[in-house]
Protein backbone atom coordinates (compact mmCIF):
# COMPACT_ATOMS: atom_id res chain seq x y z
CA UNK A 1 0.00 0.00 0.00
CA UNK A 2 2.99 2.49 0.17
CA UNK A 3 4.01 4.38 -2.61
CA UNK A 4 7.31 5.91 -1.62
CA UNK A 5 8.37 3.73 1.51
CA UNK A 6 8.46 5.67 4.98
CA UNK A 7 9.26 8.72 5.97
CA UNK A 8 11.26 10.37 8.83
CA UNK A 9 9.31 11.19 11.59
CA UNK A 10 10.71 14.54 13.21
CA UNK A 11 12.62 13.75 16.32
CA UNK A 12 10.79 14.51 19.75
CA UNK A 13 11.16 18.13 20.71
CA UNK A 14 13.55 19.30 23.48
CA UNK A 15 13.99 22.28 25.76
CA UNK A 16 13.01 25.54 24.53
CA UNK A 17 10.81 23.88 21.60
CA UNK A 18 9.02 22.39 24.50
CA UNK A 19 7.83 24.71 26.70
CA UNK A 20 6.98 26.45 23.58
CA UNK A 21 4.99 23.51 22.61
CA UNK A 22 3.47 23.18 25.85
CA UNK A 23 2.23 26.83 26.21
CA UNK A 24 0.50 26.73 22.83
CA UNK A 25 -1.23 23.43 23.58
CA UNK A 26 -2.82 24.79 26.90
CA UNK A 27 -3.50 28.06 25.76
CA UNK A 28 -7.16 29.12 25.62
CA UNK A 29 -7.69 29.14 22.45
CA UNK A 30 -5.92 25.93 21.09
CA UNK A 31 -8.52 24.54 23.74
CA UNK A 32 -11.68 26.24 22.55
CA UNK A 33 -11.16 26.15 18.59
CA UNK A 34 -8.65 23.81 18.16
CA UNK A 35 -10.83 20.70 18.07
CA UNK A 36 -13.16 22.26 15.71
CA UNK A 37 -11.54 24.05 13.59
CA UNK A 38 -7.74 22.16 13.18
CA UNK A 39 -9.24 18.88 12.22
CA UNK A 40 -11.16 20.40 9.18
CA UNK A 41 -7.77 22.84 8.23
CA UNK A 42 -5.53 19.62 8.42
CA UNK A 43 -8.49 17.66 6.48
CA UNK A 44 -8.86 20.20 3.68
CA UNK A 45 -5.43 21.57 3.21
CA UNK A 46 -4.66 17.16 3.21
CA UNK A 47 -6.71 16.57 0.44
CA UNK A 48 -5.48 19.70 -1.83
CA UNK A 49 -1.84 19.26 -1.40
CA UNK A 50 -2.27 15.72 -2.17
CA UNK A 51 -1.29 14.34 1.38
CA UNK A 52 1.62 16.63 1.29
CA UNK A 53 1.29 19.32 4.03
CA UNK A 54 -1.13 20.25 6.63
CA UNK A 55 -1.38 23.77 9.04
CA UNK A 56 -0.77 21.27 12.13
CA UNK A 57 2.37 19.95 11.05
CA UNK A 58 4.02 23.58 11.27
CA UNK A 59 4.53 22.26 14.86
CA UNK A 60 3.92 18.89 15.10
CA UNK A 61 4.03 15.49 13.49
CA UNK A 62 0.59 14.91 12.21
CA UNK A 63 -0.83 11.57 10.77
CA UNK A 64 -4.70 10.75 9.33
CA UNK A 65 -6.02 8.08 10.92
CA UNK A 66 -8.83 5.96 8.84
CA UNK A 67 -11.34 4.03 10.15
CA UNK A 68 -14.68 3.47 10.34
CA UNK A 69 -17.90 4.35 12.30
CA UNK A 70 -20.23 1.59 14.07
CA UNK A 71 -22.91 2.46 10.89
CA UNK A 72 -19.73 1.79 8.44
CA UNK A 73 -18.92 5.20 7.17
CA UNK A 74 -15.07 6.39 7.02
CA UNK A 75 -13.87 8.50 9.53
CA UNK A 76 -10.52 10.85 8.60
CA UNK A 77 -8.95 11.59 11.66
CA UNK A 78 -5.62 13.57 11.61
CA UNK A 79 -3.82 13.10 15.16
CA UNK A 80 -0.63 14.12 16.47
CA UNK A 81 2.02 11.21 15.99
CA UNK A 82 5.12 9.95 16.84
CA UNK A 83 6.99 7.84 15.24
CA UNK A 84 9.46 5.38 16.86
CA UNK A 85 12.85 3.83 15.65
CA UNK A 86 11.43 0.50 14.83
CA UNK A 87 9.04 2.23 12.46
CA UNK A 88 5.45 2.25 14.72
CA UNK A 89 3.39 5.24 15.19
CA UNK A 90 2.16 5.96 18.21
CA UNK A 91 -0.86 8.38 19.15
CA UNK A 92 -2.46 9.73 22.17
CA UNK A 93 -6.19 9.88 23.02
CA UNK A 94 -5.98 13.24 24.67
CA UNK A 95 -9.21 14.89 22.94
CA UNK A 96 -7.82 18.62 24.09
CA UNK A 97 -7.93 17.48 27.26
CA UNK A 98 -11.86 17.35 27.41
CA UNK A 99 -13.41 14.58 29.56
CA UNK A 100 -14.71 11.99 26.80
CA UNK A 101 -12.49 10.43 24.50
CA UNK A 102 -12.55 10.78 21.19
CA UNK A 103 -14.88 9.16 19.21
CA UNK A 104 -11.15 7.72 16.95
CA UNK A 105 -10.32 5.69 19.97
CA UNK A 106 -13.73 3.96 20.09
CA UNK A 107 -13.04 2.84 16.37
CA UNK A 108 -9.81 1.13 17.04
CA UNK A 109 -11.06 -0.59 20.15
CA UNK A 110 -13.67 -2.21 18.00
CA UNK A 111 -11.76 -2.66 14.86
CA UNK A 112 -7.62 -2.22 15.13
CA UNK A 113 -7.29 -2.57 11.68
CA UNK A 114 -6.90 0.93 10.16
CA UNK A 115 -5.07 3.11 7.75
CA UNK A 116 -2.68 5.78 8.41
CA UNK A 117 -1.65 8.49 5.71
CA UNK A 118 1.93 9.54 6.45
CA UNK A 119 3.41 12.30 4.73
CA UNK A 120 1.51 11.01 1.21
CA UNK A 121 1.66 7.60 2.42
CA UNK A 122 -0.82 5.18 2.63
CA UNK A 123 -0.14 2.42 5.30
CA UNK A 124 -2.04 -0.65 6.47
CA UNK A 125 -1.58 -0.35 10.56
CA UNK A 126 -2.76 -2.39 13.61
CA UNK A 127 -3.11 -0.75 16.52
CA UNK A 128 -3.01 -1.72 20.05
CA UNK A 129 -3.74 -0.14 23.25
CA UNK A 130 -0.91 0.29 25.27
CA UNK A 131 -0.52 -0.69 29.21
CA UNK A 132 -0.22 2.02 31.81
CA UNK A 133 3.08 0.00 32.05
CA UNK A 134 3.89 0.83 28.43
CA UNK A 135 3.04 4.18 28.28
CA UNK A 136 5.08 4.94 31.47
CA UNK A 137 8.22 3.22 29.74
CA UNK A 138 7.55 5.33 26.24
CA UNK A 139 7.05 8.49 28.28
CA UNK A 140 9.82 10.76 27.18
CA UNK A 141 9.23 10.40 23.73
CA UNK A 142 5.07 10.97 24.38
CA UNK A 143 5.87 14.24 26.48
CA UNK A 144 8.81 15.17 23.65
CA UNK A 145 6.06 14.93 20.73
CA UNK A 146 3.27 16.32 22.82
CA UNK A 147 4.65 17.69 25.58
CA UNK A 148 1.22 19.15 27.19
CA UNK A 149 -0.05 14.97 27.88
CA UNK A 150 0.19 15.45 31.47
CA UNK A 151 -1.85 18.31 31.23
CA UNK A 152 -4.42 17.19 29.25
CA UNK A 153 -4.66 14.17 31.28
CA UNK A 154 -4.78 16.15 34.27
CA UNK A 155 -7.79 18.43 32.84
CA UNK A 156 -9.66 15.52 31.54
CA UNK A 157 -10.09 13.46 34.66
CA UNK A 158 -9.47 10.77 33.02
CA UNK A 159 -7.13 7.81 31.73
CA UNK A 160 -5.76 9.07 28.30
CA UNK A 161 -5.41 5.79 25.86
CA UNK A 162 -1.98 5.93 24.04
CA UNK A 163 -2.55 3.37 20.82
CA UNK A 164 0.54 1.72 18.92
CA UNK A 165 0.27 1.65 15.02
CA UNK A 166 1.83 -1.14 13.77
CA UNK A 167 2.34 -1.22 9.71
CA UNK A 168 1.31 -4.74 8.52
Amino acid sequence: MTTRGPSAAPAPASGRRRRFLRAVGNSRLLRRWGPSVLPRLDRRFHRWTGGRWMPSRLLVPVLILHTARRDGTPCRTPLLAGRTEAGTFLVMATNFGRPRHPAWSFHLLRDPHALVDWHGDLLAVRARLLSHEEQRAMEEQLLGWMPCFHDYARSSGRDIRVFSLTPS
